[in-house]
Parts: C-alpha cells; structure tokens; sequence
C-alpha cells in the first residue's frame, strides 16, 4: 500500500463528504452557522484522520481511526435529526445512513487489520 489515497476506506469518506456537502446544500438559512458546518467538519474528519493517522506509527494510526469512528457516530445522528426536522427526506437519509455503515464497516475492519498487526 503506498498511500492512504489508496485505501478504500478513505476513498469511500471522500466521496461521502462530497454527498454530505451536496445534501446540506438546501438546507434552511437558519442552520447556515448550526447543523450545516457540523455536519460538513465531521464528514471533513473521517478523511482527514485516516490521512493524518497514515503518517503516524500504529498505535497513533489506531488512535486517529477511532477518532474518524466517533466523527461517523456523530454523523449517524445528525442525518437522524436533519431527516426528523425535514431538512433533508427520508430516502436521501437512507442512503448517507447506507453510506455512513459502510465507512463505518471498514473502519473497524481496518482497525481489526491493524491491531493483529501488533
């Protein structure tokens, strides 16, 4: 593996914060300084720890990815409340809920990968 840009996992957050960005778009004018910058700094986190985390030695890469898991915990809720406030409809809140498990997914497979590795 030469570069975190080859890992699926980052690929995949990279392309889940573009959707989380496109999602937030239309949201209301009210939640221009809430919901949408702290949805758009958590999708931001997922990619940038699994990036910062691969410059680091082990322990500290298993430390970031926790990080970028707590960021998708954060995520999951907020797609929650932006689906419950109408800001954004139900089947565009199943597929970052859809995406969301993934990234999630691979997280904890790669943190898994990882750990054996110690």
């Amino acid at each position: 593996m030469g570069s975190y840009r080859d890992l699926d996992v980052w690929k995949k957050s990279i392309q889940f914060a573009e959707l989380i960005y496109n999602s937030t778009q239309d949201f209301p004018k009210s939640e221009i300084y809430g919901m949408v910058p702290q949805m758009r700094r958590a999708a931001i986190s997922i990619p940038s720890n699994i990036a910062e985390g691969w410059g680091r030695g082990t322990k500290e890469y298993l430390h970031f990815l926790v990080i970028a898991l707590g960021s998708c915990c954060e995520l999951e809720t907020q797609i929650v409340l932006s689906q419950k406030l109408k800001f954004i409809d139900q089947k565009i809140a199943d597929e970052l809920d859809r995406k969301i498990a993934d990234v999630s997914r691979m997280l904890k497979a790669l943190r898994k990968s990882l750990k054996e590795k110690t």
